[in-house]
């Protein structure tokens, strides 16, 4: 593709996001992201659902919000589908391609996936692998189906004659390959359809191992930040924030000990931890509030929150983007009660949503989609041996970490005063939630001791 990248006489932007474009991709002057995602879409076949009116904001900040609408835009703007290489690798398959203009009715058939099932043979084979790992800061993705290297991509895969077995197999077991574009993603249908009966199996000798060593790097003790208060104590605002700030920095300081022990923490640089960390540690955090550390979360703190009275003022000036991140979190919160996260699975989801390469200013990308599907496909074989009469756990327990990254997003939105108050709200009706099911099983993070 033509690219102007270090010509500084021709700073065009890109027609999907507004982002510094780096030449005429498919058609039409895009940036490197957009050119990426576009790709991606089309060649893994994907369907993204938007759960708003389908005309979310496009910009460098916004784009990954919503993959629906960022894929519709760039069909909108006359990306070519056809300029892809059928063999996914790079360049484009024919340099003389030019933008074009569908119907609304072409672009209907794309984004429902209409297409993808016309010309897909028989039996469907996935696709080509490549990944589109979202994260807030670049992919948090509204109520979308999630992406392959973090999310299920395709439910309409077949596991045929073992070769899920071997491809799981070149990603756990031996060195990166430098020909994953060509490998499908392969998920057993029949038994996620209830075609067949889940048929017991065993745990693949390379997978148990690499997730014994993620749940080695956790720190599984208990918060040291003090949670008690005496009865009759009134909290006020300012102590509550305090007492939040004091937690995120607990919690941060936990996940960088936790990137150094990492079993992969060799093969990447700093400079690249460094990028990861700083765009995924809201998420990191959100998602250890909701698992390992949920008891002292949803309990200790949660007895504090109650002791906070706010005033009218603050009732009346909460803001729309607090409501929407308290309905989400109540709502995540009552999903991971229902799945019952073990700490196995917990710790593949983490690092799935850690190794993020579509992160902008990474050095080493292919390496990172490479740790991710290993860790993909860990987290797949260990979810579907553990529980073989849960055959839609593992797609479950994915379709979590896109609503994670969303909330994330968003939580930056929240004035910081009005944390007090969300969290308030928040800890209160999940709490109460619990109340309501304690006829039931504990819904703290479970080991993996039994199915």
């Amino acid at each position: 593709m033509d690219t102007w990248e270090d010509d500084p006489a021709d700073q065009r932007t890109c027609l999907i996001c507004g982002d510094r474009a780096t030449g005429l991709h498919y058609g039409i002057i895009s940036c490197e992201g957009c050119k990426g995602f576009f790709k991606r879409s089309i060649c893994n076949k994907r369907v993204y659902r938007c759960s708003r009116d389908k005309n979310c904001e496009m910009s460098r900040k916004q784009r990954n919000r919503c993959q629906y609408c960022r894929l519709l835009k760039c069909l909108q703007m006359g990306m070519n589908r056809k300029a892809i290489r059928e063999d996914g690798m790079p360049g484009g398959r024919n340099k003389s391609i030019g933008p074009v203009q569908i119907t609304e009715e072409e672009i209907e058939r794309i984004m429902s996936g209409q297409e993808f099932k016309e010309d897909a043979p028989e039996h469907t084979w996935g696709n080509n692998g490549d990944s589109d790992h979202s994260s807030p800061s670049n992919g948090a993705s509204e109520g979308n189906q999630p992406s392959p290297a973090s999310t299920l991509s395709s439910n309409r895969s077949v596991e045929m004659n073992g070769y899920t077995a071997a491809l799981r197999d070149q990603y756990i077991n031996t060195s990166m390959s430098t020909h994953y574009q060509l490998l499908p993603h392969l998920f057993s249908y029949a038994a996620q359809s209830g075609l067949l009966a889940p048929q017991p199996r065993s745990l693949y000798p390379q997978s148990h191992p690499l997730v014994l060593q993620l749940v080695a790097a956790e720190d599984l003790a208990p918060l040291a930040t003090p949670m008690l208060i005496e009865d009759g104590y009134k909290v006020t605002q300012v102590e509550l924030f305090a007492l939040l700030c004091r937690l995120a920095d607990e919690l941060l300081f936990r996940q960088i000990s936790w990137i150094k022990k990492l079993p992969f923490f060799c093969e990447l640089s700093i400079e690249d931890y460094t990028c990861l960390l700083s765009s995924t540690w809201q998420e990191l955090i959100l998602l250890s509030c909701l698992t390992i550390y949920s008891s002292q979360i949803f309990g200790d703190l949660a007895n504090v929150t109650a002791k906070y009275t706010p005033s009218d003022d603050e009732l009346q000036g909460f803001s729309e983007d607090g409501m929407e991140v308290m309905e989400r979190l109540i709502y995540l919160f009552r999903k991971f009660h229902q799945l019952k996260i073990s700490n196995e699975e917990y710790a593949c989801m983490k690092a799935i949503n850690f190794l993020n390469q579509d992160i902008r200013g990474l050095s080493n990308i292919s390496q990172l989609e490479q740790l991710n599907k290993r860790y993909w496909y860990v987290c797949q074989d260990y979810t579907e041996y553990k529980y073989p009469h849960q055959p839609k756990r593992f797609p479950e327990i994915m379709m979590c970490l896109p609503e994670i990254r969303c909330i994330a997003g968003k939580l930056v939105n929240v004035p910081l005063e009005q944390l007090p108050l969300l969290f308030k709200a928040v800890l209160h009706s999940c709490k109460s939630s619990l109340t309501s099911y304690r006829t039931g099983p504990s819904p703290c993070v479970t080991t993996s001791s039994g199915n």
